[in-house]
């Protein structure tokens, strides 16, 4: 069940960006097709003419360009990046979650929640009649923004740099601005006129615009002195024209960076902003969230079907925390870079966006040995290595040619090559005795896989008589890159950490 305090999706085009890895669980969900039908013509375009700056919007012409973020590629993912507003979105995914069988219930508020060792009792109230209702529950997951009610009840504390700016997004209409603006695609434009950044951006490809100008509570300043017409005059100095604008809507935030000190209490977990926040810069916020659901989700499936355990549970915290950490670091140098403070410092540690979104590493009692435990690397690497997200591979398959991404959603995969059968029969022994649900897949010529533009075996890093365990969420698992003596031994132990059965620090190096 989901309780959502609001009456109906989003009516506004936040979180605007979907990054390639959320547009891969997508495709995984089946559901890939309808989210990439909501987007409006090409929005890569926009992705590729990175973020800029300008003096006013009519001095388009001479547009810095202050970042150009690698976000995609045909090696690195089946999937490209994509312009869509959370207002559109947002209808599919409820959508297809009632679908699935969840009961989504708006206007329905959290009132209390209280959890035992067999499960959690909330108190929940429906906002417009002031009926509460008991709900009973295995687990609960707050996922209920910045001010998480959740958090606060858990007592979990967050650390961080806190609030950083606070700013006002502005939803405008203005016909003029796009020839103004000469059909030019960005991520983002940032006009400086009157001496402070205010951001522009329309990544979903339609009306409105989002303007968001930066205000300053420590002068006295506060949202509500932002009238319309003051939100008019704002738009207008920044596009350096006296144009038509029409104001659609406005909502005060706060750029902050801060990290719960734990993602996990007991049967409750926090994920999206209730477990981190973070600068818009990069757009990682709402993919980040997603990324948090979609390791919680199949952590929490495969307990509810009976061969997850506690342990594996524990791996969502250890995993996720230190990825939000690390992008939400990310994210504070790359708004000091765009506003013109960046330290030496915060040049060096920048890494691109893809790596951010796509390249991180997990490390936890699931990942057995891990080559390399840094969450982020100076350069994308995606081989195979335990902790990383899979390579992407497309693979022939009957009549037709699927990425190697579209083998990994419910169960545990192991690849081999041609020569692999040892690795095989040890795996399907390893996971029937415990219970864990797997399959194997050579990949070679003349095998149900058939590689079709890259050698799988020498993306994935192993060589003859290798293997690979990836999970079901598309993270390496477990390497081995040739044969060993016993592989009955190897596997067994290997599985029973992957999927929590036992959580061993080493495991016989291959």
């Amino acid at each position: 069940m989901v309780l959502e305090k609001r009456d109906a999706t989003s009516m506004l085009p936040r979180a605007p960006g979907l990054q390639a890895r959320t547009m891969e669980l997508f495709r995984a969900a089946g559901i890939g097709k309808e989210i990439r039908a909501l987007e409006q013509g090409n929005s890569h375009e926009y992705f590729e003419g990175g973020i800029i700056k300008v003096d006013t919007f009519a001095d388009i012409d001479n547009a810095e360009l202050l970042e150009s973020p690698t976000l995609d590629g045909e090696t690195v993912s089946p999937e490209r990046v994509m312009g869509c507003g959370q207002d559109r979105y947002e209808k599919v995914l409820v959508a297809k979650a009632e679908e699935f069988g969840a009961t989504v219930r708006f206007t329905t508020r959290l009132i209390s929640f209280e959890q035992d060792d067999e499960g959690v009792t909330a108190i929940a109230e429906e906002t417009r009649t002031g009926e509460r209702f008991t709900i009973r529950a295995d687990y609960l997951v707050g996922a209920d923004g910045a001010g998480s009610g959740v958090r606060t009840a858990l007592g979990v504390e967050r650390t961080g740099r806190g609030t950083v700016f606070n700013a006002l997004s502005i939803y405008f209409r203005a016909p003029e601005l796009e020839g103004l603006l000469k059909d030019k695609k960005f991520i983002l434009c940032y006009a400086s006129a009157g001496g402070s950044l205010m951001g522009l951006s329309r990544l979903h490809g339609r009306d409105p615009w989002l303007a968001a100008p930066i205000y300053y509570p420590e002068k006295g300043e506060k949202p509500e002195d932002y009238t319309d017409e003051r939100c008019v005059d704002i738009v207008r100095r920044a596009a350096g024209k006296d144009i038509d604008v029409e104001i659609f809507a406005k909502v005060p935030w706060q750029g902050a960076q801060l990290v719960s000190e734990t993602f996990r209490a007991g049967r409750v977990f926090l994920a999206g902003d209730a477990a981190h926040v973070h600068p818009p810069a990069g757009g990682f916020g709402a993919n980040t969230g997603i990324h948090d659901a979609h390791n919680l989700a199949w952590k929490l499936a495969a307990v509810q079907d009976g061969w997850g355990t506690d342990a594996l549970l524990d791996t969502y915290d250890a995993e996720r925390r230190r990825v939000g950490t690390a992008m939400s670091e990310q994210a504070l140098v790359r708004n000091r870079i765009r506003h013109g403070y960046a330290t030496d410092q915060d040049k060096k540690d920048f890494v691109d966006d893809v790596i951010i979104t796509l390249g991180y590493r997990y490390r936890s009692s699931s990942i057995v040995n891990p080559e390399d435990t840094r969450v982020l690397t100076p350069d994308l690497v995606l081989n195979g290595e335990a902790g990383t997200r899979a390579p992407h591979v497309w693979l022939s398959r009957g009549d037709g040619t699927i990425s190697s991404i579209d083998l990994f959603w419910d169960d545990f995969v192991l690849l081999t090559g041609p020569d692999g059968g040892p690795w095989a029969e040890a795996a399907k022994e390893a996971a029937d005795r415990l219970g864990v649900p797997l399959r194997t897949y050579a990949v070679g010529p003349g095998e149900e896989l058939s590689p079709v533009d890259r050698d799988w075996a020498e993306v994935y890093g192993v060589g003859p008589g290798g293997a690979v365990l990836v999970r079901p969420d598309a993270f390496v698992s477990w390497r081995a890159v040739g044969p060993v003596d016993d592989p009955k031994a190897v596997l067994g132990d290997v599985i029973a950490r992957a999927s929590g059965l036992t959580t061993g620090e080493s495991a016989p190096a291959v």
